[in-house]
């Protein structure tokens, strides 16, 4: 954070002393490169600035009092309804991620409020069940569906029925540009490289988290042990979950002090893109989370197919902010912010319909084939 000004003499509660005062304080402290508040782009609908917190502050405290922000911790990460308490979820990642995007930002002089607020927002638009519910909405959404895309309509068209968080265009520009693909690419490049070196520290701290705490999870899950990790991307990275994040950390403060890209170095980025592939090839894929996925994503496909048959009910149950848009765009918004169980007792309330059968019907019901 910004040092706190060192005296408050001559500032007023009425006027815009304290906040200017912070403004004034970005100025002097943060590097060159940073984004100060007093230079944002600023909003789509202008308003009347706060007297105590800057645009970035002000962004942030938006998000993290969202309803959205708020689902995120009853939507999956990578493990389905995990009965393990330790297990991530999306609102456990976003906090990681905003940890490590911090830590990051304060070691460059960059704007942690900015960095803070892209983080915070980042994954505002994940569906239900993960990825898994990621590729049934892009079944059915007019123009696919892509979780980045969908936390940007969440923040401008979907939050505060309807209003939107009229966030400022650089955090915006962030949380659109924070995914990195399949591909893992680290570093954006050309319309995908976010306006600011904040929101590239938020893509890249994305990496960072997911690829450590989802080895994390899986080995908790006995899916993999310490032992099969990659030996030549664990020699660079080190053995243990905390011992790699501090130094992919520490390599990308080295590697981002000077210049206008966030980056790591070439050992450090061949390492980490070794441990990504060997996530997918044995964690991602693995039958059992592969099992998990096909039932989830069954279910999913189950709701859209009821709601598109009987857009009566579905009037019924979800009001949309924008009435002009089409029918599965609504459902689109309606069946991305389920969280897990929602989906779940919903899927129930309308196929299952005695209060007296537990969720252990859906994966028999699924086992034996959709009807």
């Amino acid at each position: 954070m910004i040092d706190h000004p060192s005296s408050f003499e001559g500032l007023k509660i009425e006027d815009d002393s304290i906040r200017r005062s912070f403004e004034d304080a970005e100025e002097k402290l943060l590097s060159s490169r940073a984004r100060l508040a007093k230079h944002s782009l600023g909003r789509e609908t202008p308003e009347e600035e706060c007297f105590l917190r800057t645009c970035f502050q002000r962004d942030r405290d938006r998000i993290i009092h969202s309803e959205a922000f708020r689902r995120l911790k009853h939507k999956t990460q990578v493990f389905l309804s995990p009965t393990h308490d330790h297990f991530r979820t999306r609102l456990t990642h976003t906090l990681e991620v905003a940890g490590i995007a911090r830590t990051i930002a304060r070691a460059l002089r960059l704007n942690e409020d900015l960095t803070e607020a892209i983080a915070f927002g980042h994954d505002l638009g994940h569906t239900p069940f993960g990825h898994a519910g990621e590729q049934i909405l892009a079944e059915i959404c007019e123009g696919g569906f892509h979780h980045a895309s969908h936390s940007v309509r969440v923040v401008c068209k979907l939050e505060k029925n309807g209003l939107g968080l009229n966030l400022t265009r650089e955090v915006i520009d962030g949380i659109l540009k924070h995914s990195k693909g399949r591909s893992g690419a680290i570093l954006s490049n050309g319309a995908d490289e976010s306006l600011t070196l904040e929101g590239q520290i938020v893509r890249i701290s994305d990496l960072v988290a997911y690829v450590n705490h989802d080895v994390d999870d899986a080995i908790k899950a006995g899916i993999i042990s310490l032992e099969n990790l990659p030996s030549s991307s664990a020699k660079i990275l080190g053995p243990r979950h905390s011992k790699r994040i501090h130094q992919m950390v520490k390599d990308i403060i080295s590697a981002s002090y000077v210049g206008d890209k966030i980056a790591m170095s070439q050992p450090f980025l061949e390492a980490t893109n070794e441990l990504r592939a060997f996530l997918y090839e044995k964690v991602y894929t693995h039958p059992a989370i592969n099992s998990q996925v096909e039932t989830s994503g069954k279910l999913l496909r189950q709701l859209a197919r009821w709601f598109q048959e009987n857009p009566d009910d579905f009037k019924k149950r979800y009001c949309p902010p924008h009435v002009e848009i089409s029918l599965n765009r609504s459902l689109t918004d309606f069946l991305a912010g389920l969280t897990d169980a929602h989906a779940i007792n919903l899927f129930q309330d309308i196929y299952v319909p005695l209060t007296h059968l537990d969720n252990r019907f859906i994966k028999g019901y699924f086992e034996k084939g959709e009807k």
